[in-house]
């Protein structure tokens, strides 16, 4: 009866997947939820109910969810407004977790109304500039308590008592961190068959205990099942209501362009394809239940989601797996984690920080369009030191009027704008239709027609995700493109590479100033394409690949 709903030759590899995954999520969830101001209590219940609901009704079978670090920046801004609100953290619970149910429930309705085709239309400016002001964010509130002080609950208080880093910090405490840190980067160079946070996470804590160093440890952890925490929603009050759908909206938002950012990442490793609105109610479901019960809410997790396809997981069970661990682990190993120091917690997350940190991004701030680069520092700044919502609004806002903006420029300058980008490969054009009837089987002709900007670039991957597997070249015509953002940048880039990586040459023809500045700023042509493949008259083109194809 169960080989209707399961095939059981999945499941050693499953329960391997699950397993390790797992693994991988203890120390970041137990860390997650420290550093959401909820304790790390929290951070195990989100863990436990995204993971298993959030598998079980998702679209991405090998989908690995729990906390991850945007959420917990979004959560810990919550819990400290919930604080000043109402002067304690006891009191201001049940408006944190109604925050996080109206946010899972947020990401249901956005499943049911597609809202998901719309996510893909994010500015890479917008999203790198967030997730690069997070990273930051997860960094500098973490210094504090790797120094063994209590935390800071906002970047400005950080910095405005940074002299106390220096004052009155704990040397146990810096020591153990940075002992953290060093096994943390270090211990995959010996083995990547166990979790290096794991590892830096179990012998620093023992080093702690055995010295009997004198740090702050995270504290007692209930080893129960959690009890359900929202019997007093009916009383919140209503001045609370505008903090509530305010969070609630980042969440959801954040939370969908998280997981579905993994679930691309999964389809790439497993050459299958998410179905992108039940990943979003599989994900509501899960948080809902998360804040229901006391927990943070949490994503498609990108680390836990890799380990679990390389270790073997093909199934939604994988995931199912994975937070049923972390389940075992509360409920047999919760007194043993209540010794595990804050400075390792802290430790383990400022690596974490720095990888969510856009570094792409950054290093070519200098040689991107001014306008990408004004977007990208803005929402950095906004979102490191101002409000998340705030970041984002104002990102796509800016992002848009200067696309607007340069639009008006380019048509002024008498340039053919088009239909802001179009793709038209099944007609070739007439000094092709030779050259296309003798190799069509061979070669495929892009024609772009354009601005190649952000709006476009879904569009753009999936045109070339379609081509057919067994093409020698693809001639990219962008005789019509006037313009490239940072988007389009690093979509063609993407493109380029994944047709590189098959044996596909790529041919870009017909370049006009801008673009091909632009690829040469950031060192597509050259490292990825070579000069001999930028060619300015498709005639040129033909005649190349003619000698190649013979």
């Amino acid at each position: 009866m169960f080989a209707k709903f399961y095939d059981f030759k999945n499941f050693k590899g499953d329960f391997t997947g699950g397993l390790v995954a797992g693994v991988v999520a203890l120390p970041l969830a137990l860390a997650f939820g420290v550093q959401s101001g909820m304790g790390a209590t929290a951070g195990l219940y989100g863990a436990i109910a995204v993971g298993i609901f959030a598998a079980l009704f998702g679209g991405t079978e090998t989908q690995a969810s729990g906390p991850t670090g945007p959420m917990t920046v979004v959560s810990a801004a919550l819990v400290a407004g919930a604080l000043e609100m109402t002067g304690s953290l006891e009191s201001g619970m049940t408006i944190i977790l109604m925050a996080f149910v109206l946010g899972g429930l947020m990401q249901i309705i956005f499943g049911f109304l597609n809202i998901a085709s719309y996510v893909k239309y994010f500015p890479y400016p917008v999203v790198s500039g967030f997730m690069s002001g997070v990273g930051l964010i997860i960094v500098i509130l973490q210094l504090f308590p790797f120094a063994g002080l209590p935390a800071s609950k906002s970047t400005i208080s950080v910095i405005q008592n940074l002299p106390e880093l220096f004052t009155g910090a704990n040397y146990s405490a810096l020591l153990l961190g940075a002992i953290t840190i060093a096994i943390y980067y270090l211990f995959p160079k010996i083995t990547k068959a166990i979790p290096s946070a794991l590892v830096a996470l179990i012998v620093a804590s023992l080093i702690a205990y055995f010295v009997q160093m004198d740090v702050p440890v995270i504290g007692e952890i209930p080893s129960g099942l959690p009890s359900f925490q929202l019997a007093g929603m009916f009383s919140i009050d209503a001045s609370a209501y505008g903090m509530i759908l305010e969070y609630a909206v980042v969440l959801a938002v954040l939370g969908s362009i998280d997981s579905l950012l993994t679930s691309v990442i999964a389809d790439n490793m497993t050459k299958t394809k998410h179905n992108s609105n039940r990943e979003l109610i599989g994900q509501g479901i899960g948080n809902m239940l998360a804040g229901a019960f006391g927990g943070i809410p949490g994503a498609g997790a990108t680390k836990g989601t890799v380990v679990n396809i390389n270790a073997g997981g093909v199934t939604r069970l994988s995931g199912v797996i994975h937070g049923l661990f972390l389940l075992a682990v509360l409920l047999g190993l919760g007194q043993l984690a209540a010794h595990i120091p804050l400075c390792v917690l802290a430790g383990l997350l400022i690596p974490i920080g720095f990888k969510i940190i856009d570094f792409k991004g950054l290093k070519h701030l200098a040689k991107v369009p001014r306008a990408d680069a004004a977007v990208l520092i803005l929402v950095l700044l906004i979102t490191t030191f101002g409000s998340l919502i705030q970041a984002v609004g104002i990102g796509l806002a800016l992002a848009c009027l200067l696309f607007m903006k340069k639009a008006g420029d380019l048509s002024e300058q008498g340039m053919e704008v088009g239909k802001i980008s179009d793709i038209d490969g099944d007609k070739p054009w007439q000094d092709e239709q030779e050259f296309y009837e003798k190799y069509k089987d061979k070669v495929i002709i892009k024609h772009l027609y354009g601005p190649l900007f952000f709006g476009f670039t879904s569009y753009f991957k999936d045109q070339v995700k379609a081509l057919p597997d067994d093409i020698n070249a693809v001639i990219f015509r962008m005789d019509r493109v006037p313009y490239i953002d940072q988007s389009g940048l690093y979509t063609l880039e993407d493109i380029i590479f994944d047709l590189r990586q098959q044996g596909v040459e790529v041919l870009l023809v017909g370049l006009k100033e801008q673009p091909k500045d632009m690829l040469r700023a950031v060192d597509i042509i050259d490292d990825l394409v070579p000069e001999a493949d930028v060619i300015d008259d498709v005639k040129d083109a033909i005649a190349y690949l003619r000698t190649k194809l013979k």
